[in-house]
């Protein structure tokens, strides 16, 4: 599939490669950008809502906490006040009114508690105050036939009373209004509850303070139309709402009880996303902001929708541009092709007459004249060619076929091999291989165990030459027959030992291989007369990495003498060459004790794989 997408593309024109490369090198960046902007936006977008959610709780918030505290302070200047206390302490612990001012004392102090009670409520929200003792004796600012504080012991909350101690309170959520005749108006009310005790912390009263919910959530329908405002309590049940219907209900998001501070998160409820805002109130319940996302985010993000829009207007409009601009600087690129097309199919009459002074017009010319240069060299080119064939005609009637040659040898070996001379025979067997391998320039890389086999041909030629014969040992291990090494790159040692190490005496050589790793390691070593500690220095500095190749002349004049031509450097080179500088070449030679020469050679698929 992926190349034939490429052999599309490449057969497309250049205008048509250029325009799309242009408008892929604007259109990429430019849609990253848009969404990259899209994206920051969304997020811009969000925060701003969330800031306009949180600015508007924190004004409900501070109308609830102001609220909720001027009940606490109710409750708060009851409880402290020493007068209010010691009267009410006399009427639980102290003797009954005596005497003839009895019935006036106890109407007195009876009208000095409800004053002070009507002093500290007239300043603020409408709130009902009782005050129960624990005789029955009860105080309030409001008409016993409205509601009877007494019942305030029934209700299934007042037990747990016993363990509010000093200023902890009690703070009772969303529960039915008690009050007769406001029952219609205002359905639900709530209340804190705080402890009167006396010495031993014995309780002998308590301080009911109760306001109605709707006064809470009255302030609640001045903010957003589109934001609901919710007081929910400890056991995420709505105790007070814009939504009367809805107190008493579970709140339908799960609140995080562990988050103090303001928090916003954009939750789904009946599959519509809502942006909540969340506070904790010091009494333990949560104000929450409830918004219809899309509603929160409506204003706001209709100014980003129309820079956007506006971006895409340009946008496409300087691509028709770009793409135009295009169109008109790649026209005579077209009409240098459909001209070069004409060409392809033979009219060489053709011209393109593009002329200018940029790139193109240049490009116009300069073909143009290539046409005309063509036109004289076609003319040059048929004389040439037909004096090239019978040149060539010539060369292949001069050449031999060097399986001619082979077949002669063998067809003489075998003469000799009849007459009875096997020795003769087996020379020319040799000589022919040899002259086989010389002449097959294809086979550069071959297994070990083919050098083996041309040093052991050479080596009886050598034999049959001298007087004194030589002996060539093997050892070499099954693993290393058939590693690839360089062609004739062992015959120049086993010659260096036959002339100089054995000095054409005789003697033994001993030819070594074996595999470490991904290394092959060959080793030639000759019992001969060995050298001294100057010369051994010479020739391992010649087969140091860094070493001068011989001069021109030196190497022209070697190379046509035959297989002697090659010495040690001249290998150490040709190894390098093929294995690179992991070949290592190590000479170690004592006089009249014979020369080792040891070849580290690396693998040729890691000598491939570091090219």
């Amino acid at each position: 599939m992926f190349k034939r997408k490429r052999q599309w593309i490449a057969s497309r024109s250049f205008r048509f490669k250029l325009m799309t490369a242009a408008i892929t090198c604007i259109l990429i960046p430019a849609c990253i950008t848009l969404l990259m902007y899209n994206y920051l936006t969304r997020d811009a977008v969000k925060e701003q809502a969330v800031s306009n959610s949180q600015e508007s709780l924190l004004l409900v918030n501070n109308y609830v906490s102001n609220t909720l505290k001027y009940m606490l302070n109710i409750a708060n200047s009851i409880q402290m006040d020493s007068d209010l206390n010691s009267i009410m302490k006399r009427n639980v612990f102290g003797a009954p009114y005596t005497g003839p001012t009895a019935e006036y004392d106890e109407f007195n102090d009876r009208n000095k508690i409800l004053k002070q009670i009507d002093n500290i409520t007239i300043g603020g929200e409408k709130s009902y105050v009782t005050i129960l003792l624990s005789n029955g004796t009860y105080y309030s600012n409001y008409s016993v036939y409205d509601y009877n504080p007494i019942n305030l012991t029934k209700e299934p909350w007042f037990s747990q009373l016993k363990n509010l101690y000093g200023f902890n309170s009690l703070w009772v959520g969303a529960s039915p209004t008690v009050f007769s005749s406001l029952k219609d108006s205002h359905p639900y009310q709530l209340s804190v509850v705080r402890t009167l005790r006396g010495e031993g912390s014995i309780i002998f009263g308590y301080v009911f303070v109760t306001i109605m919910e709707n006064q809470m959530n009255q302030n609640f329908e001045r903010l957003a139309e589109n934001q609901e405002f919710k007081i929910v309590d400890a056991s995420n049940t709505i105790i007070s709402d814009n939504d009367v219907t809805k107190i008493g209900q579970r709140f339908p998001i799960e609140l995080d009880g562990s988050r103090k501070d303001m928090a916003s998160d954009i939750v789904q409820i009946d599959n519509e996303d809502y942006l909540l805002t969340q506070k904790e109130l010091f009494t333990g319940w949560k104000i929450v902001s409830l918004t219809p996302y899309k509603k929160a985010i409506y204003k706001i993000d209709s100014i980003f929708n129309k820079v956007f829009t506006f971006q895409i207007v340009s946008f496409i409009v300087f691509l028709l541009l770009l793409v135009y601009l295009l169109r008109t600087f790649t026209k005579p690129l077209v009409g240098l092709g459909k001209v070069a097309m004409k060409v392809q199919k033979g009219n060489l009459e053709v011209r393109s007459h593009i002329r200018g002074e940029d790139e193109i017009g240049r490009l116009g010319f300069s073909f143009d004249q290539m046409l005309d240069r063509i036109k004289e060299m076609i003319a040059e080119i048929s004389d040439t060619q037909a004096r090239k064939r019978k040149a060539e005609l010539d060369m292949l009637q001069a050449q031999i076929n060097p399986h001619f040659l082979f077949n002669v040898l063998n067809s003489i070996r075998m003469k000799v091999m009849f007459r009875g001379d096997k020795e003769s025979a087996e020379m020319i067997g040799s000589l022919s291989k040899l002259l086989r391998m010389t002449i097959n320039q294809d086979k550069s890389i071959i297994p070990l165990h083919e050098e083996i086999e041309i040093v052991m041909d050479y080596t009886k030629l050598m034999n049959m030459r001298q007087k004194e014969k030589v002996q060539l040992k093997t050892e070499i291990s099954s693993d290393a027959l058939l590693e690839k090494v360089p062609r004739f790159f062992l015959q120049p040692l086993i010659e260096n030992a036959l002339i100089h190490g054995l000095s054409q005496s005789a003697g033994t050589i001993l030819v070594e291989a074996w595999v470490e790793g991904h290394m092959l390691i060959v080793a030639v070593e000759d019992n001969g007369v060995g050298m001294d500690e100057s010369a051994l220095n010479r020739l391992r500095r010649k087969v140091e990495p860094g070493t001068e190749k011989a001069a021109p002349e030196e190497a022209e004049h070697e190379k046509h003498r035959g297989f002697s031509s090659m010495g040690l450097t001249n290998v150490n080179e040709r190894m390098r060459m093929t294995h690179g500088e992991a070949f290592v070449m190590q000479i170690d030679s004592e006089q009249g004790k014979g020369t080792r020469i040891t070849m580290f050679i690396p693998s040729l698929e890691v000598t491939s794989s570091h090219v």
